[in-house]
């Protein structure tokens, strides 16, 4: 059964991508900035699985950040609407996030990082986006809807804490559940434990030597992801690599599940789950189900890599 949720906020808010698809596209370019701090200063985990930011109870954090001898952490807080900078040495920024265009947000991000004695540098360039600008460059993106901010992260407080759920129930290899900052979707990818072919790249302003390392081992993966592009509408996500014969065709649930041939992949639209009788079912269906259409197809050893119970 759903938890339930105290006070009148609503844990599965409305989200459509019209009403603030501006403030997305900024907010996406803010965390690629984040983001790219924590990837030049942090050791290179599998996976890229060291560039990740991860879901708190007031937003996104970098998580602590190698500096010499002392750490660092940037935080979103959604909540009260500021950016914090924290360093293990005991200093404090905060800036507004507030309406501001990404070269603003840039370099007030960058100077207050200058003004603990933190002094990095990072390559500017957006990562998995059409045509992208230069954070410096960009004046375009400078919207800031504090509200659907907010309701962006409580979406991901939800999907955090079931995908945490869904991950309890594999012992294989598996990522965290990670925000990535690239392609803006929180997600949490399974290993059968066996290479994969290489991975063909292609992934726009994507080296794709890391695209091949990404993909270096057979995965099921799934996430949760905004919308954009071809899909204007807020979505669950899940797909296998490589995907076996018959992937596409396998039956899956919940009923308003589909699998989309434009992205290779299966979606179930946000507003199926937040509407349904039980959320937090209706979205364990999905991600239980779609896993074992690439676990089964593929031939995983589902006896090895899973558990019938916690201890």
């Amino acid at each position: 059964m759903t938890p339930v949720y105290p006070g009148n906020i609503d844990p599965w808010p409305s989200l459509s991508l019209g009403e603030w698809q501006d403030t997305a596209a900024t907010l996406h370019m803010w965390t690629q900035i984040v983001g790219k701090i924590r990837l030049s200063q942090t050791p290179w985990v599998n996976h890229s699985w060291h560039v990740t930011l991860y879901v708190t109870s007031r937003g996104l954090t970098t998580s602590p950040i190698p500096c010499g001898l002392k750490t660092f952490q940037i935080d979103f807080d959604f909540v009260d609407h500021k950016l914090v900078i924290e360093t293990s040495d005991g200093n404090v920024r905060l800036l507004d996030l507030r309406p501001r265009t990404v070269a603003d947000f840039y370099g007030q991000v960058m100077s207050s990082l200058k003004s603990v004695g933190i002094d990095v540098a990072i390559h500017t360039t957006p990562n998995e986006v059409p045509d992208p600008i230069p954070f410096e460059e960009d004046h375009q993106h400078a919207s800031y809807d504090a509200d659907y901010a907010n309701r962006f992260w409580r979406v991901l407080v939800q999907s955090d804490r079931i995908f945490k759920e869904f991950r309890a129930r594999f012992i294989g290899k598996c990522s965290p559940v990670h925000f990535f900052w690239g392609s803006f979707d929180l997600a949490v990818t399974r290993f059968s434990g066996r290479t994969a072919p290489p991975h063909p790249g292609g992934v726009p302003h994507m080296p794709d030597v890391v695209a091949r390392e990404a993909y270096s081992h057979e995965v099921s993966s799934c996430g949760f992801w905004p919308g954009g592009g071809a899909i204007d509408y807020p979505a669950y996500y899940a797909y296998a690599y490589p995907a076996p014969e018959g992937f596409k065709d396998y039956k899956i649930k919940p009923g308003g599940a589909f699998y989309s041939n434009d992205l290779g992949e299966f979606l179930l639209p946000y507003d199926d789950v937040r509407t349904s009788d039980d959320p937090d079912a209706a979205l364990l269906d999905f991600l239980q189900s779609t896993y074992e259409a690439a676990a089964d197809l593929a031939k995983w050893d589902r006896t090895a890599l899973e558990r019938d119970k916690l201890p």
